[in-house]
């Protein structure tokens, strides 16, 4: 047995001294020498070996975890650039092939605003210098400017509603002189998508050449020929910028006449533009009535006749009147053929004054309801006739008080039988005076005062910085005095400087404002409420300066939102780039905040 210990002992040497590491070794001593081993040298017991061995394995983990989750992290993070990338890539591409192929247009017989094309067009620099190289080698270079005078009085006047804003001006002015350098400045134009805007007269009250697009402006100055007169037809044909004024003056020579009669200065471009009227509209009706044909160069450059020179015509749209009253917005008129009239004869003024402005309006109504064949009448409040005395433009001092300004034509005998019966219909109404022309000077005297009524007015002027703000509204005819002493009475309670004129025989007046920066608030509340009136009282926001920039957002309320956007659709079929006279007539973008007044 002993043997077989020492056997064992042996054996069990042998394996601690293969198996133990070194640091060990003299554990493994111990026991083969039969040495008892010191306290601190002992083998650990299981229980010890057991703890540090799960330690260890925890440490191990919870090292493993962190890493994991470090990773974890940065490519969680990799992953959320990389797919916010990915989506910024993929809208930038979607963008880019919006650009190359646009919505197409609704297929709708309208366009409402949120779904019109949206305006691109190419102002750089680059592109409109290019255009000028290519302009001034259609017209000419002399007939080019970007001198900043005419740019800056081809943007705005000082008689305009509508004052432009920074920028809205255009890059160059053209001065073409045919109906073919105009094609080819639109053609120009429509390549490089660069907007237009027409001038002639430069008279319009709303805005309605300022170009809030840039671009270029045609001036039509040199477009002032009476190419023809048709004596035997009664017809004429001219160029845009003939003034009507000048016309009439040629006309004369041949015992002919062209009525449409608006203010000094314009010319038949602008009046085919706003569709205009002026004094003589009641008895001869306005420029629609007077317009047999036009010559318009469209937005592409083609060039269209609207109609040949009979009286009448039948045959397909009336394409003409389309034009007439579409202020450049869809075409630009490059000639027009004209209907005339004999010369007026026997032409006699009479003025009668009145207590009150109602009592003026009321005569009025009478007149027109008893059929009187007068040829014009025109009331001009009692702030207007001392408007007229104090500017001195005038021999004759008026008696300040509401007047009316009666025109009579015809034989002799029916101008005396029209001048009685209006003057007893004026004593009815309580006419404080009663007085008439004893010859043509005298008659042309009288009426130069109703010429002289805005630059009258602007005489009033406290200083440079007033402003004048010249709007225009329609009623039927019965409503007329209630409109009228309603924005008289609310001109007096604003605190502001004003006038009250008009074409009162169809139911059109005018009222004329002054003020300044810190008044602005004020004066378009009048006229804010003046045109409301006139819808209420359903008549019309313009009855003859048209819609320009000012009474565009109107034409909802006295039309319907489904009228405009037919309106719309027009603007885009003919003009589908926008280019012609932007923004004017209808929006083709949206307004920004605070633009519109509430109605």
């Amino acid at each position: 047995m002993k043997a077989n210990l020492l056997s064992r002992a042996k054996l069990f040497g042998a394996v601690a001294r293969s198996s133990v590491a070194p640091r060990n070794r003299s554990l493994v001593q111990c026991f083969s020498t039969n040495n008892r081993c010191n306290e601190e040298e002992k083998r650990p017991d299981f229980r010890s070996q057991l703890f540090a061995s799960t330690t260890a394995r925890v440490a191990r983990e919870k090292a493993q975890q962190r890493k994991f989750a470090e990773e974890r992290s940065k490519t969680e993070g990799q992953s959320v650039t990389g797919q916010i990338f990915l989506m910024l890539s993929i809208a930038a591409g979607f963008w880019y092939l919006g650009t190359i192929y646009p919505r197409p247009p609704p297929d709708t017989s309208t366009i409402k605003l949120d779904d019109a094309p949206k305006i691109k067009h190419n102002l750089d620099k680059k592109n409109l210098e290019a255009a000028w190289v290519d302009i001034a080698n259609a017209v000419g270079k002399d007939n080019v400017s970007t001198e900043e005078v005419e740019l800056t009085s081809r943007s705005g006047s000082d008689w305009s509603s509508y004052i432009p804003k920074s920028g809205e001006q255009a890059f160059m002015v053209v001065h073409p002189s045919t109906t073919e350098e105009v094609s080819k400045i639109a053609k120009i134009c429509h390549e490089r998508r660069i907007p237009l805007t027409a001038y002639s007269g430069g008279t319009s009250l709303e805005g309605h050449f300022t170009p809030t697009r840039g671009g270029i402006c045609i001036d039509f100055g040199r477009m002032d020929n009476i190419i023809k007169i048709n004596k035997d037809d009664m017809d004429v044909v001219v160029q845009p910028a003939v003034g009507y004024q000048d016309l009439n003056e040629e006309l004369a020579k041949v015992n002919l006449f062209f009525p449409p009669d608006p203010g000094p200065g314009a010319m038949i471009g602008g009046m085919v533009g706003t569709g205009c009227s002026g004094t003589n509209a009641y008895r001869y009706g306005t420029m629609k009535e007077w317009v047999l044909s036009l010559t318009v160069v469209l937005a592409d450059g083609t060039i269209v006749k609207t109609r040949q020179r009979p009286r009448k015509s039948s045959a397909g749209y009336d394409l003409t009147r389309m034009f007439i009253g579409s202020e450049g917005t869809l075409g630009l008129v490059t000639e027009a053929t004209l209907k005339l009239t004999t010369a007026p004869q026997n032409p006699t003024v009479a003025v009668a004054s009145f207590p009150n402005i109602g009592a003026a309006a009321e005569c009025v109504y009478k007149v027109v309801g008893n059929g009187v064949p007068i040829a014009a009448v025109e009331l001009l409040d009692d702030e207007q006739m001392a408007c007229i005395n104090d500017a001195g433009v005038t021999s004759k001092k008026w008696k300040v008080a509401p007047t009316l300004f009666f025109k009579f034509t015809g034989t002799q005998s029916g101008v005396k039988e029209q001048i009685a019966i209006v003057q007893k219909l004026a004593k009815s109404e309580g006419s404080k005076s009663f007085e008439f022309a004893k010859n043509k000077e005298e008659a042309d005297e009288l009426w130069s005062a109703r010429k002289e009524a805005l630059w009258s007015v602007m005489a009033k002027r406290r200083d440079a910085a007033d402003h004048v703000w010249t709007t225009d509204v329609a009623v039927p005819i019965s409503k007329l005095p209630e409109i009228i002493e309603r924005t008289r009475a609310d001109m007096d309670k604003s605190g502001l400087y004003g006038t009250v004129l008009g074409h009162v025989g169809d139911g059109n007046f005018h009222a004329i404002i002054l003020f300044n920066e810190k008044e602005r608030d004020t004066a378009e509340g009048v006229v804010h409420r003046m045109v409301k009136s006139a819808v209420e009282l359903e008549g019309t926001v313009t009855g003859e300066h048209g819609v320009g920039m000012v009474k565009r957002d109107y034409l909802d309320h006295e039309l319907s939102p489904s009228t405009v956007d037919l309106m719309r659709k027009l603007k885009f079929a003919l003009d589908p780039l926008c280019l012609l006279n932007c923004d004017k007539v209808v929006r083709v973008a949206s307004a920004k905040s605070g633009e519109i007044k509430p109605w």
